[in-house]
């Protein structure tokens, strides 16, 4: 069971990670909305396909599958690298909802509407630059789990 759990754990991380590195490509490559209205919906509608399709299921993977790991192992308990990794894995997770999925999607429904005539494009207010770096923020911090888990520093141990 704790090999099916890092597995799961590792697996969702490469999504999550990989996933993130898209969302910074396509910022990176977007229009903005006065320049060509309907490529910017369509990049703004793959954004929002990757943060629902791609994103989201690996991050609840990820944090579901490790905090598993953490219960049904009772050496993670005391393990001061697993207890920072689960306080860092539950601050990505927030972050996931409140700067990347929440806005990505938000965005990628505000540019159909603008295409459908619903809405004034003038009023698309794209925020590339604040969007990747909350990217790269995350992208951060999951590298510190990553390596969190791949050298298990030697924090002090908690008695149990």
């Amino acid at each position: 069971m704790r090999r099916l759990m890092k597995f799961l754990h590792t697996m969702g991380a490469i999504g999550m990670m990989g996933a993130m590195a898209c969302l910074v490509v396509l910022l990176g490559m977007i229009p903005q909305p006065s320049e060509s209205l309907s490529h910017y919906a369509e990049m703004r509608a793959a954004m929002g396909a990757i943060v629902r399709y791609v994103f989201f299921p690996s991050l609840g993977l990820t944090l579901i599958a490790g905090l598993l790991a953490i219960a049904i192992n009772r050496a993670l308990h005391s393990a001061g690298w697993a207890l920072a990794k689960l306080a860092s894995g539950i601050l990505v997770f927030e972050w996931g909802f409140a700067a990347v999925q929440g806005p990505m999607q938000e965005a990628a429904e505000e540019a159909a509407r603008a295409v459908a005539g619903q809405i004034d494009p003038a009023t698309l207010a794209p925020s590339f630059g604040t969007e990747q770096g909350a990217i790269w923020v995350m992208l951060g911090v999951a590298t510190v789990n990553v390596i969190l888990g791949v050298w298990r520093p030697r924090f002090t141990n908690l008695p149990d």
